[in-house]
């Protein structure tokens, strides 16, 4: 049996194909592109059943991954992360089976390893030598390490007020390292013309087309976790919108493998009420954003003010009958505490985001009643310490507590 049955790179909206064995970009239309595999032969040679038996990695789905060959696959042990049962918050929402799936247990703390580790192999086996990126930190921060295990140099840059442990992991790594007084989106245009420049390869969001393979694993991996079941409502932070984008082809090819039955889940895009152009657009019945202006929001990760893919977010919004939602600020905030009391889970900002989607639905009652809900936190919260301010006593020594259970929540 083959490592992988993929088969070509195609354009979603001219249908243009490429060879997966040349270093690719955007497609010449200017659209990203998307990987295609060989879905009937791989139907007939694997049973999802044999899954169970493989390593608890997101390489257990290699076959419906693009690297080819086993040798250039570059694994830090990513994937599989928990999707844990959420009973306490559930019951105050009003949600009776509300689940997380915690990306913050992955190698870097977030779910950007898992593009990372299908983005950098599959660079590394189209010979890639050196690579570059703009980031609000954590994708950053998780290419640079992978691709410092790959043997391949990056060159990163970030807004300068990105989460400090961010850029302390691009620098650890070795790779170039660059500040800008600006957003994600200014950051973008430095390395466009260093691309230009230097002859880099780019790993912009959605400007090679592998990133997207390993972010649809969270859907592979809640199919399955699942015992092969749709839930009703996924629900997703949404910045590039790339791990959304990813869940919805991850769905959609189970499909075709004939591994799952039934309805998508409805699919819903969260964003900040500081930065929201696909809820914008969503609201607007548009199928592409506008860029955001002067975008700001504490959940630094979903402060992008327009997506390269926000078409194919847009889509499968769409297409599942789903919704975009923004969320404020504060709200996320104390929504982020509640959920480490009540449930014992220090998640980012914009995982608490979603639940505050969650919760503002419920209230909608556009999730109803029994409904099987899944919340993706996409990071852990240790990654954001200066998200959180509280007041602590300090004792002289000498001094006495006073110990005794108090209501919080």
């Amino acid at each position: 049996m083959k490592y992988s049955y993929v088969s070509h790179l195609y354009c979603p909206k001219c249908d243009k194909h490429y060879d997966t064995k040349q270093q690719h970009q955007l497609c010449t239309c200017g659209a990203p592109l998307l990987v295609d595999y060989h879905w009937d032969e791989l139907k007939a040679d694997l049973k999802r059943e044999e899954l169970a038996t493989r390593q608890p990695t997101l390489w257990r789905y290699h076959e419906m991954l693009p690297v080819e060959d086993e040798a250039n696959v570059v694994s830090q042990g990513e994937g599989m992360t928990p999707l844990i049962a959420m009973p306490a918050l559930g019951k105050d929402m009003g949600v009776e089976n509300l689940y997380m799936k915690d990306e913050g247990l992955v190698p870097t703390g977030t779910f950007k390893a898992r593009g990372a580790t299908v983005g950098v192999s599959k660079a590394k086996e189209v010979g890639v030598k050196e690579f570059a990126m703009p980031t609000n930190g954590n994708a950053g921060a998780a290419w640079a390490l992978y691709g410092a295990k790959a043997g391949i140099q990056s060159t990163i840059v970030m807004p300068q007020d990105a989460p400090k442990i961010t850029r302390n992991e691009v620098a650890l790594s070795g790779a170039n390292l660059y500040l800008v007084n600006g957003l994600i989106s200014d950051a973008g245009k430095i390395v466009g013309q260093a691309v230009k420049d230097f002859g880099l390869y780019d790993v912009s969001t959605l400007k090679e087309p592998y990133r997207i393979e390993g972010k649809k694993t969270m859907g592979l991996e809640i199919a399955e976790q699942m015992n092969w079941k749709m839930p009703d409502v996924i629900l997703y932070p949404t910045g590039g919108g790339v791990g959304l984008i990813g869940i919805y082809k991850a769905l959609n090819e189970l499909k075709k493998l004939g591994w799952v039955e039934g309805d998508l889940p409805r699919l819903v895009a969260v964003q900040a009420t500081g930065c929201a152009p696909i809820v914008k657009a969503w609201e607007e019945g548009k199928n592409e954003s506008e860029f955001w202006a002067n975008s700001s929001t504490q959940a630094f990760g979903i402060n992008v003010p327009k997506a390269l893919g926000d078409f194919l977010v847009l889509d499968a919004i769409y297409k599942t009958q789903g919704c975009a939602i923004a969320v404020d600020d504060q709200e996320m905030l104390a929504e982020q505490a509640k959920i480490a009391r009540l449930e014992g889970s220090f998640i980012c900002p914009e995982g608490a985001a979603v639940f505050v989607a969650i919760r503002n639905l419920r209230k909608q009652d556009w999730i109803k009643d029994g409904e099987t809900v899944v919340a993706l936190n996409t990071g852990a919260g240790i990654k954001y310490p200066d998200t959180v301010n509280i007041d602590v006593p300090i004792l002289e020594i000498g001094d006495t507590i006073t110990v005794g259970s108090t209501d919080k929540a």
